[in-house]
């Protein structure tokens, strides 16, 4: 864990309430997918607390200087005033933080499950996963959101070369059914070695559900909210599993769990 001034390289609308935020900083090379970083927004007006973003990608210094990027929607005062930093300024950032998801060996059937906001550590993982020698044919993108102005990253996940399966809520792409629906039809006809998710907490349960329902292996990223991210605040809890007492923390046990260990 590294807390620097982290320079913004770009802080770019990619569409609707939807950005893509660049920044320049050191000792991210080995950050794993999954992960994610707590940002302090600077400025009048700027919230107190950080603000938690998980990795979307990690910048090659052969392409850009060494760095993050962190892809964003405007959804409260603190991510708006994180809409207007400009190239040049400085952020204080904290991270890597948190656990990361775990890469099976080549040759599985691989289901990616994101639901709005949640997809862009997915993008990092998809990434990962074709680095480490998966065959990418026999991996499957379910892709869900509101409408299709939130179906984030559909033409990373084609380029990959993921067979892609995409649900709207309003119909204007896609199916239009809840995104875990796909997937259960899909685990039916061909079930997968692994689930990975990440997304809203009800599409995270459904699949959890989904995956003990069918001896499924699944491991979900969740989502909370997070005043510290390193466990010192004990906000982020999420019940643990069957009946064992206690509480798991999100920052700092997670924010990557197997299906088996939560209770959600």
């Amino acid at each position: 864990m590294i807390q620097q001034k982290a320079r913004v390289l770009w802080n770019r609308r990619i569409s609707n309430d939807y950005y893509k935020l660049g920044l320049s900083c050191g000792g991210y090379e080995t950050a794993a997918p999954g992960q994610f970083v707590m940002v302090q927004i600077q400025g009048q007006n700027a919230p107190l607390l950080r603000r938690p973003f998980s990795i979307h990608a990690l910048l090659a210094p052969e392409n850009s200087e060494a760095g993050i990027e962190i892809l964003y929607k405007i959804v409260g005062s603190g991510t708006r005033r994180l809409s207007e930093v400009r190239e040049d300024q400085t952020m204080d950032l904290l991270g890597p933080l948190g656990n990361s998801f775990l890469l099976p060996p080549p040759g599985p059937r691989i289901f990616l499950v994101g639901g709005g906001i949640g997809v862009p550590p997915l993008v990092f993982l998809a990434k990962a996963l074709r680095s480490n020698g998966i065959d990418m044919s026999r991996c499957h993108m379910f892709l869900g959101g509101r409408s299709r102005a939130d179906l984030l990253c559909r033409e990373t996940f084609l380029d990959i070369g993921m067979q892609l399966h995409i649900t709207t809520d309003d119909g204007s792409d896609g199916a239009q059914c809840l995104i875990t629906d796909p997937v259960e039809q899909a685990a039916a006809d061909m079930s997968p070695d692994i689930i990975y998710a990440c997304g809203p907490l009800p599409m995270l349960a459904c699949l959890v559900g989904i995956s003990r329902a069918k001896s499924i292996r699944c491991q979900v990223s969740i989502e909370a909210m997070m005043a510290c991210g390193i466990g010192a605040c004990l906000g982020c809890a999420v019940s643990k599993a069957g009946n064992a007492d206690g509480y798991w923390h999100v920052c700092k046990d997670g924010p990557v769990f197997e299906a088996d260990q939560v209770d959600i």
